[in-house]
């Protein structure tokens, strides 16, 4: 978890970096529908700056967009000593680029089409690791 500790779904900050804005819009509005805050920026400069001024807890992100691809946001996010922890969900079309994003840095890799309940799962199934790892940490 950030360093709010959030105790619940309510609570978590997802921030959906994604260029298609049919997918954005969908996205956004399932997770807020689990009751989820949800932030969207249009493209990775957006993306960017938004991490760094809201912190979130969980970044949807998108490999493939312009003006600042997916690829240098996964690298600036975990560069960061401040956003390296962030869990970060790819959702994209590319084919081939599973094992290359996993080996940059994100915690999971889901295929466009993607339906957003699965999105909205793999988001819990993160933020609960965690915050099992944070406790574990804790008690040491």
């Amino acid at each position: 978890m950030s360093s709010r500790q959030r105790q619940s779904d309510e609570s978590l900050a997802v921030l959906v970096i994604e260029d298609a804005a049919d997918a954005r819009h969908i996205y956004a509005e399932y997770l807020r529908s689990k009751r989820l805050t949800v932030f969207t920026a249009v493209d990775g400069r957006m993306g960017l700056n938004k991490v760094n001024e809201l912190r979130p807890d969980v970044i949807v992100l998108d490999l493939a967009m312009p003006r600042v691809d997916g690829w240098t946001v996964l690298k600036k996010v975990r560069e960061s000593s401040i956003t390296a922890n962030i869990p970060i969900v790819v959702v994209s079309a590319l084919t081939d680029a599973r094992d290359q994003a996993y080996h940059a840095g994100c915690d999971a890799y889901l295929m466009k089409p993607c339906p957003p309940d699965v999105l909205y799962l793999q988001i819990r199934a993160l933020t609960r690791c965690q915050a099992e790892a944070a406790r574990n940490e804790a008690s040491v």
